[in-house]
């Protein structure tokens, strides 16, 4: 992690950055996030992800507004042009005067920015093991809140079972994992779940389907009922931070032959082939 963090207008040591106390993200985790990967400097698919982040912003009825060249302005400085990085911008409401749930009038918001190292997540070639669990998050899974204790607890379940993800189950149809979203191979086609108020809409995910659609690798977007996943011969979770990842094990069972798929081997050599491109 860079030293030097972003926070309402100012560059500074990490140390040296501190909020109020009476700050809403603080006091409510009254505020949204975004995750942006870089690599060798460059934002990946920067557009995209402010596009999201102006969702979110919507969606909880913050108002912000910057272009796309303010937030390319503010990140720049934190990146390094040598290493694969991820900018973790945070915005929240901001500090209020007294702790109400209501929101406060003549607030401004709270904006903190990071950089951070883009680490192997430990698997993403091996494969990792994944458990099933029933999805007990709110109804609005599309924004990207910083309220996340619901998916910090089901996280630790998967970990406390010697998984890598806890994959979420609602009404009897998958949905995402924990930190990321789920694609499955069934009958020879990559299946992904439709984006929807249940889901968080993930930019590896779309790039994913793109560059499926353009390579001859069948694709959609359809709900994936548990016993279905169950029975596929290929199993992903993918982020911005972990790109692809295969689940080679789920609730015990091995997933087709327990190791790595031929989709996933030629899926993952396409995105890397893609983001070498825009470097």
């Amino acid at each position: 992690m860079s030293d030097t963090v972003y926070l309402n207008g100012e560059y500074m040591p990490l140390a040296d950055a501190k909020i109020p106390v009476l700050d809403r993200g603080f006091l409510f985790g009254d505020g949204v996030y975004e995750v942006i990967p870089a690599y060798a400097g460059r934002l990946f698919r920067f557009e995209d992800h402010i596009v999201r982040l102006n969702n979110s912003l919507r969606e909880i009825r913050l108002d912000l507004h910057k272009t796309v060249a303010e937030w390319q302005a503010i990140f720049q400085p934190l990146l390094d042009s040598g290493k694969d990085e991820y900018i973790y911008l945070q915005i929240t409401r901001g500090c209020a005067p007294k702790r109400d749930h209501g929101f406060p009038e003549h607030v401004v918001p709270t904006v903190f920015a990071m950089c951070s190292e883009i680490k192997p997540f430990p698997g993403r070639v091996t494969g990792v093991k994944a458990v099933t669990l029933d999805d007990t998050r709110w109804q609005k899974c599309h924004v990207k809140a910083t309220a996340l204790l619901a998916h910090l607890l089901l996280r630790q379940e998967a970990l406390d079972q010697d998984c890598a993800e806890a994959i979420l189950v609602r009404n009897g149809y998958v949905t995402e994992g924990a930190a990321s979203n789920l694609f499955a191979v069934i009958d020879d086609e990559l299946i992904t779940p439709p984006n929807s108020n249940e889901i968080l809409p993930g930019i590896t995910r779309d790039v994913i389907l793109e560059l499926a659609a353009a390579n001859g690798i069948a694709c959609k977007e359809d709900v994936i009922a548990v016993e279905a996943l169950k029975n596929a011969s290929e199993i992903w979770v993918t982020s911005s931070t972990r790109e692809i990842v295969p689940v080679i094990e789920l609730d015990g069972q091995l997933v087709g032959p327990g190791k790595p798929g031929p989709v996933f081997q030629k899926t993952d050599q396409l995105l890397q082939a893609y983001k070498q491109s825009l470097a």
